[in-house]
C-alpha cells in the first residue's frame, strides 16, 4: 500500500497528541513529524516534504494561513482551527477539508478518506526495469543478387527507387537490390535521412549544395519535389545557423 505522509503543526500538545493518535489508526497515513510552531514546520519540510499536512489555523507566531501561502510547494491540507470564522477563506486556498475541535475520530477519517482520493501518488519503478534500449545499428545489410552487403549509414550519399528495385548509391559503389523504397525507408534512421522525391531519399550530411528546386551531392542533381519540399526544407533548418 501506498502511504501519504503526513505533517501535525499545533501548538497545543492535547490537540497535537489528539492528532497523532487519529492519524496511528489509520493504515495509509505516515507521521514525519508533529511540530508545535510555524517555523519547525518550514524546517522540517525543508528537510522532508510531505504529502498531508495537518495545519492549524491560530498559532502565536503566524496563522496556519499565512504559513500555507508561503510555502513554495503545497502538499494537501487538512485545516484544524476551534473556529468556523475562517472556513470561507480555507476554501480559497483549495485545502481538502477543515476540522474543528474537538475533532472526533469519524469526522477525522472521513477528511483523510477525502485528502486519500485526492493524493496523486509517485509513480514507483518496475522491480525489474526494462533494460535500457540499445542504440540502433549504424550499418544494415542488403541483399545485391546471391550476397549479402554491410552498408554503413555514413557511406551511403542517395537512395533511388524503381518499381521494385532500389539503388543505393554509396562514397565507394553503387548497390542494386530487390526491395521496394517505402520498405528500405522504414529502416533509415530518420535523423540522417530524408525523402526529396517519390523516387529519392538523400543522406543529409552527403548534401553539398540545396538549390531551389534540387539538392547538389558532387556532380549529382537531384531534384525537390513539391510533395516532400516542406518536410525536407524542415529537415535542413534543423542544422541550419
Amino acid at each position: 500500500m501506498n502511504h501519504l505522509t503526513c505533517l501535525i503543526v499545533e501548538d497545543e500538545p492535547l490537540a497535537r497528541q489528539l492528532l497523532t493518535d487519529h492519524l496511528q489508526q489509520v493504515p495509509y497515513l505516515r507521521l514525519t513529524a508533529a511540530c508545535a510552531t510555524p517555523t519547525a514546520a518550514m524546517a522540517a519540510l525543508q528537510r522532508q516534504p510531505v504529502d498531508l499536512l495537518f495545519l492549524d489555523v491560530q498559532m502565536p507566531e503566524m496563522t496556519g494561513l499565512t504559513l500555507l501561502r508561503l510555502l513554495p510547494r503545497k502538499p494537501l491540507v487538512i485545516l484544524t482551527t476551534a473556529y468556523s470564522e475562517y472556513a470561507l477563506e480555507s476554501y480559497d486556498l483549495d485545502v481538502v477539508d477543515y476540522l474543528l475541535k474537538p475533532i472526533t475520530l469519524d469526522r477525522f477519517l472521513r477528511a483523510v478518506h477525502k485528502a486519500y482520493a485526492r493524493w496523486e501518488p509517485p509513480v514507483l519503478a518496475a522491480a525489474n526495469p526494462a533494460p535500457a534500449k540499445t542504440a540502433d545499428p549504424a550499418y544494415l545489410f542488403v541483399k545485391d543478387g546471391s550476397q549479402l552487403l554491410k552498408v554503413w549509414w555514413a557511406d551511403v550519399l542517395y537512395v533511388e527507387g524503381l518499381r521494385d528495385y532500389v539503388t543505393i548509391h554509396t562514397r565507394q559503389r553503387k548497390i542494386v537490390s530487390l526491395q521496394q523504397l517505402k520498405v528500405l525507408t522504414q529502416q533509415l534512421p530518420a535523423d540522417r535521412f530524408v525523402r526529396i522525391h517519390h523516387s529519392c531519399i538523400v543522406a543529409l550530411d552527403a548534401i553539398d549544395v540545396v538549390h531551389k528546386d534540387k539538392v547538389q551531392i558532387g556532380e549529382r542533381y537531384l531534384p525537390i519535389s513539391a510533395t516532400y519540399a516542406k518536410g525536407f526544407r524542415e529537415a535542413v533548418e534543423r542544422h541550419r545557423i
